[in-house]
């Protein structure tokens, strides 16, 4: 059965052993392998987000989901979201940025001015929120959500004419307290210091995810897949849509590393165009060893593990706490 790969830049944009999110698009059902390696949802405890029409949101342990939120009636995406050490859950949505206890009670809130969009947001400590806000003229955000006071605002560069929706998606904060961000518009991926000045760049086919690694390098995700960049910008191993066998991926959204070396990106399946053939059947994310050896497929549609797209996953076999982190000074 022949098979078209899309590449969707409207409404929503995406690019990610590393997971990778993926998505597909056919002339027919998705011709794959029945059996999938791993062990489905017992593989890893992990967060789940995606880009669905109900926003929705898991915690899966124990290959069971223990937790689930979900907004039907609220309006855009959720593109990132994050577990705080306390329980908390911060998460981007589009139009705004919320934070929400396990209860589901609305810890903070802010919602971004008319055609301004938000799609990433990283805590700093328990007390702070970086964001990036899309928009005329974007830029990033420090809020302390305790004070309300905004403590830092720096802007970033975006392609003329401005696109909002297509400018970023995520970003993330290094180890050195700089700022990863993925330019979706301008193909490149930087790296700023708290003072809002490059201290590096890569180039990538509209880069939906960047992610910062120990050893200093970064997972740059694109529409190519996945790449281990150095500062030297050498590229020491890569994951592409052709190594991936018999699952297709159309969409990689983000990578993450494991603890155990291997990788896994995730695939975002298009729920916003009935026409796209995305949907139900599509791997939602995929595990491989440095040796590219496919270990643990993630394809879960049907009830009542039906987790629908992917954009972002947490990792939570080891406890952490991401709001460890500094942006320059700001702890």
């Amino acid at each position: 059965m022949a098979e078209l790969i899309f590449v969707y830049l409207h409404p929503v944009f995406k690019t990610g052993v590393l997971l990778v999110a993926i998505g597909i698009a056919s002339c027919g059902a998705a011709q794959m392998p029945a059996t999938l390696p791993g062990r489905g949802l017992a593989q890893h405890d992990f967060l789940y987000a995606g880009e669905s029409h109900n926003r929705r949101i898991f915690i899966v342990r124990d290959g069971k989901i223990v937790w689930s939120y979900d907004d039907p009636g609220g309006r855009g995406e959720i593109s990132d979201a994050v577990m705080l050490s306390n329980g908390n859950i911060l998460f981007a949505h589009q139009y705004g940025v919320t934070e929400i206890t396990r209860e589901k009670k609305v810890v903070w809130n802010y919602d971004a001015p008319d055609h301004h969009e938000v799609h990433t947001a990283l805590p700093i400590g328990n007390e702070r929120v970086l964001y990036i806000q899309n928009g005329e003229q974007p830029i990033i955000r420090v809020v302390n959500i305790v004070t309300g006071r905004t403590e830092k605002e720096l802007p970033l560069a975006a392609k003329q004419p401005i696109s909002v929706h297509g400018q970023f998606r995520h970003a993330r904060l290094t180890p050195r307290g700089t700022l990863l961000v993925a330019h979706m518009d301008l193909n490149k991926v930087v790296e700023y210091d708290s003072n809002g000045k490059e201290l590096w760049s890569f180039p990538a086919s509209t880069p939906w995810g960047v992610t910062p690694l120990a050893n200093g390098n970064a997972l740059i995700t694109d529409r190519s897949g996945t790449r281990e960049v150095t500062h030297e910008s050498k590229v020491l191993w890569s994951f592409s849509p052709a190594d991936a066998g018999g699952y297709k991926i159309a969409n990689p959204q983000q990578a993450w590393r494991l603890p155990n070396g291997n990788t896994v990106v995730d695939s975002w399946s298009n729920e916003w165009n009935p026409a796209s053939g995305d949907g139900p059947g599509d791997v939602q994310a995929i595990e491989v060893t440095p040796a590219k050896e496919i270990v643990w497929v993630l394809r879960e549609w049907t009830p009542p593990s039906n987790l629908g797209p992917a954009t972002t996953l947490q990792f939570l076999d080891e406890p952490s706490a991401p709001e460890d982190v500094h942006f320059g000074p700001i702890h």
